[in-house]
Parts: structure tokens; sequence; C-alpha cells
């Protein structure tokens, strides 16, 4: 059977459609746009000590500290994340699985030895996320984002940088969504 030209273009035009359309049915919407509130700090490693930074907003959590890293070998970070979960609050860490057979897991077993729970990511070429939130229900709700890996190099040899983005329970809250939704996907370390 031979159809009219017009209904070929039209069936072409529409299998083109589908076609460069199709991705987007696979992924979420649109990231929502959120107003700016609370505070900003920005940090740039080697001068600023970031290191020393996030420890001290580590020692302000109050109820949940959630992490995921590309790395994780700085032991001052590791020692404030301990003793936030000696102080009762519910801190969790995701970490990216490619990396364990390249850097040593001392800092990952002093984690699960206090009985912080963590999760390798293997899902994803690189799971090269470097963010903590911290206290993500709570008005002073904080996260920590940027370049800086958890480790001794990013402080003393890196050019690093990381935003302190505090009192803003909205922006936290998408980052824990988001954190919660690697962790789904990710493997427990046993």
């Amino acid at each position: 059977m031979i159809l009219p030209r017009f209904v070929l273009r039209g069936l072409t035009s529409a299998l083109m459609a589908g076609v460069l359309l199709a991705p987007a049915f696979g992924k979420d919407a649109a990231p929502a746009t959120m107003a700016a509130q609370g505070t900003m700090q920005a940090a740039f490693a080697p001068w600023d000590d970031v290191e020393g930074l996030i420890v001290d907003q580590l020692g302000d959590a109050r109820k949940q500290v959630l992490v995921q890293a590309y790395l994780l070998t700085s032991r001052p970070i590791t020692d404030a994340l301990v003793q936030a979960k000696k102080r009762g609050i519910d801190v969790r860490v995701l970490v990216d699985g490619g990396q364990l057979d390249k850097n040593s897991t001392e800092r990952l077993q002093q984690l699960r030895a206090a009985g912080v729970p963590v999760w390798l990511e293997t899902k994803y070429r690189n799971a090269h996320n470097k963010v903590i939130v911290i206290d993500a229900a709570l008005p002073s709700a904080t996260v920590i984002t940027g370049s800086y890996n958890f480790t001794w190099s990013a402080q003393h040899k890196n050019a690093e940088n990381i935003l302190v983005l505090g009192k803003n329970p909205p922006l936290a809250a998408r980052y824990a969504a988001n954190w919660q939704r690697h962790r789904a996907d990710a493997e427990v370390v046993p």
C-alpha cells in the first residue's frame, strides 16, 4: 500500500518528535528554582582552613548528618562524624565504591566501628558528589558542597572550594532527597 505524501510527512514528523522527546520522558522534571535565603560562606583551600570549617559545622549538628563523598580519608572530618554519632546524631555516609581499591579504607572502618552506616555507590562510573547535609529538617539546615574532597590532600595540596549554605531548609531538603535517592541504589558496607 502506498501512502500519500502528506501522510508520510506527518508520520515522519511524529516519529522524529517521539525520538527527540523520548529521553526527556525518562528524566525528572526541571529542577525547582528556590529563593536565596540564609547564610553563605565560601572557603578556598589551601588558603582557608576548609577542613576546620567542616569540622566546626559537624560539631553544630543537632539531629542528622548525611554525607556523600567521592573520597573520605580525612582523620579530623571522620573524627567529627564519629563524635556526632556519639552525641546521638543520626550520621549516614555514602562513598564512591570505585575508590576503595585505590585508597585507604581506614576511615570507613573507623566509621563502621562507631556504628555509622556506610554505603558504597557502585551504580555510577564516578559517584563524584562532595556533599554534607546537616539537619535538613531544622531551621538551621546546612548544606556543604563544592570541589573539596574530604581528604588531607584537598586541604594541603589541592586548589579546592566549598560553599557552606546555612539556614536554608528547602535547599537542604532537596539535597537530602537526592542523598536518599542515591542511598536507595547503593550497597551497604558489611
